[in-house]
């Protein structure tokens, strides 16, 4: 059992939330780490990442594939009608959509090039463990 004397330490939360996030304050600026700490992080977190792309795609494949197959049969039996022309409009339209978005999220696509080349140990083991990940 613990003394009543004991000195103990106060976990100031606010000062906490107010500086960096934890994973800055757990790894600091990760850019400014050595190589073999930076290719360490990129090969656990692309790791991860991939482990996870590969579970979820399954559900996701499992899912979409059922749905089809689905509507395929509901659509056969007479219980969907489907208004073929309206479709296509509409998948026109959304990729036009998708077009202009495309073009607006350049700037970030390229604000992404340029940290993984300021941060290519940390990019190329993201992407060795992501495929490594895929693999499991």
């Amino acid at each position: 059992m613990a003394n009543d004397n004991e000195p103990f330490e106060v976990l100031d939360l606010d000062a906490i939330r107010r500086g960096n996030s934890w994973i800055q304050s757990v790894f600091g600026d990760i850019s400014r780490q050595s190589a073999a700490k930076q290719v360490a992080i990129g090969g656990a977190t692309g790791w991860i990442s991939g482990y996870l792309f590969v579970k979820v795609g399954k559900i996701a494949a499992a899912t979409l594939g059922t749905t089809i197959i689905l509507v395929q049969i509901a659509q056969h039996q007479g219980y969907l009608q489907i208004n073929w022309s309206r479709v296509e409009r509409e998948a026109n339209r959304a990729r036009r959509e998708i077009r202009r978005e495309a073009n607006r999220n350049l700037s970030k696509l390229q604000h992404m090039q340029t940290f993984f080349k300021q941060n290519i140990f940390l990019g190329t083991g993201f992407a060795g463990g992501f495929l490594i990940g895929m693999a499991f």
